[in-house]
This record gives structure tokens, C-alpha cells and sequence, in this order.
């Protein structure tokens, strides 16, 4: 499933190629995903103008004139594609738009300028939702979310007060949407070995100094990722329908039995809240 750095990526393609542009029709071979009748639903986003994108946890937005926004949820398997017959968009010089992994559309948004926004899911998944602008945080799924680990308002202390009396394994902690969004299994092991943290740690037992370095840990690891443009550990691509690059880099995640490149111990998988855990035994404390 894409987490934040993937999102913030899409978010800030989309804010680059269609905002300012307007909505001319809309496509779907896949009703279940629309929480509206498709006709109505088309009629509501028609002509509106795409005035931004943005991003709550790991939500898409795309806030429309007259006060409506379509909410995304790109769940396990999708990821949004912008096209244009007229700029045939390309990412380093390379057309990613053939490949199989991006030709699972089943929504397509058609915009006045000739492009297309496309919504690529595999497993069908994914979920189109429309509301008003000044409502998207009364929505049930919103409203349960923690604070986002990229906001301003995510301070050390924020961290602290969540930690603080919990004795849930801190890699549970940290994954657990409503208590910090945006982090999922990718990069909380990422960010526990680059703060030499034990996911199994409880959380209360984790001291102040080791605290701060969680912190750092949490904003380090996710800003780099965004820098590189997400992981595409599986299906994940940009809009440009190419690859992340933060795989190049990963550490820990997926290298059972490969050294640890910080001190050359070999790295260990184990099964933690039915998800692989990695890390590494003698880095992590």
C-alpha cells in the first residue's frame, strides 16, 4: 500500500500537471469504487476546475471549484497516472505508461486541456469519494487519523505524549493510523534501524535520549524517501508511471540474510502483527 512519501509524491505531481485545469468527464468500468452514482457523481465534477491537490495521512485530494473535493484512496494496488497526446509526458526520457503494471485503469478523469488523470488498481481496491470541501475532515476514515508524521504539529514532544504509558511494541505503535499517520510497514522499519530501536521495544520503555533519535529518525527517513520519490517495492508508480527510487536505498526491509550496512551483521525477518518485521540484531537495541 502506498504510504506518505509515495502520496506527498502524487500530490505534488498533480499540483505541477493538472491543477488549474477543469474536469470535462469521467470514465469507469468499475462502479463499486464511486461512493455515488457514476452519472451523478460526473455531473457534480463536471466543469469544476481543479483549484489544488493535497494530502491528509495517506488520502489524496483534489479540491474542485464550487466547494467540492474528490477524496482518493489508492489502497493496496492503485496509483494515478496524468497523460497528454499533445506532451506524450515521458519520465527521464523513458515512456513508463506501456508497461503492464500501468495498464490496469479502470477510472479515468478527462480534463479540458487534453489531458487525462487515470487511475491505474490492480486489485480494484481503490476508492473514489465525493464531498464537500469544508466537510473532508467529518469523514469517518479522516476523523480516526493520528497526527501526520510530516506536519508542523509533529513535535518531539507530540511524540513523547504518544509513547508515554503505552506498552504496545513500538513498531505497532508507530504503524497505528490513529495515533501518527503515514507510516506503514516500509518505513517504520527503515526508520527503527536507522534509530537503533528493536521494533519489539515496548513503548514506554524507550528513553528520552532514545526519543529524539526516533524523531529525527521518523522526519530523516520519510523526507528522503519523498526526495527520492517513494518505494516502488511492488506496484507503486508516479505519475509519469515510473518507479520510485528509495529501494535503492532501503537498509533493512526485504534483506533477511543480507549484512547490515552499518555494522555487517546479518539482517533478521520475524512476523509481527501479520506483517515481516526486519531488522538488525545487533544495531538495534
Amino acid at each position: 500500500m502506498p504510504e506518505l512519501p509515495e502520496v506527498q509524491t502524487i500530490v505534488d505531481d498533480l499540483n505541477q500537471k493538472i491543477k488549474g485545469d477543469a474536469i470535462a468527464g469521467f470514465w469507469t468500468d468499475w462502479k463499486k469504487s464511486i461512493k455515488l452514482p457514476v452519472d451523478k457523481f460526473e455531473k457534480e465534477i463536471k466543469n469544476k476546475k481543479i483549484l489544488s491537490a493535497s494530502r491528509i495521512g495517506k488520502n489524496i485530494f483534489l479540491n474542485l471549484s464550487g466547494g467540492k473535493t474528490i477524496y482518493i484512496h489508492l489502497k493496496m494496488t492503485g496509483h494515478l497516472l496524468v497523460k497528454s497526446e499533445k506532451l506524450k509526458v515521458k519520465s527521464y526520457g523513458k515512456d513508463y505508461f506501456s508497461e503492464k503494471v500501468n495498464q490496469y485503469i479502470h477510472h479515468i478523469f478527462y480534463l479540458k486541456s487534453g489531458r487525462t488523470l487515470e487511475f491505474s488498481d490492480l486489485r480494484k481496491f481503490g476508492k473514489i469519494i465525493l464531498a464537500d470541501t469544508e466537510k473532508i475532515r467529518e469523514i469517518g476514515e479522516i476523523q480516526k487519523l493520528g497526527i501526520d508524521a510530516m506536519s508542523r504539529d509533529f513535535s518531539l514532544k507530540k511524540l513523547e505524549e504518544i509513547l508515554e504509558k503505552r506498552k504496545t511494541k513500538i513498531k505497532l505503535l508507530l504503524m497505528d493510523q490513529a495515533k501518527i499517520a503515514g507510516i506503514g510497514n516500509i518505513y517504520v522499519g527503515e526508520i527503527l534501524h536507522e534509530a537503533g530501536i528493536l521494533p519489539t521495544r515496548p513503548a514506554d520503555k524507550i528513553e528520552k535520549k532514545e526519543r529524539k533519535k526516533l524523531y529525527h529518525a521518523i522526519k530523516k527517513i520519510l523526507s528522503k524517501a519523498i526526495d527520492l520519490r517513494g518505494t516502488s517495492d511492488s506496484d507503486y508508480r508516479d505519475t509519469s508511471g515510473a518507479p520510485g527510487r528509495f529501494q535503492e536505498v532501503l537498509k533493512v526491509y526485504r534483506r533477511t540474510s543480507k549484512k547490515c550496512p552499518r555494522c555487517g551483521t546479518m539482517i533478521q525477518r520475524e512476523k509481527m502483527g501479520q506483517r515481516g518485521t526486519f531488522f538488525c540484531p545487533k544495531c538495534q537495541k
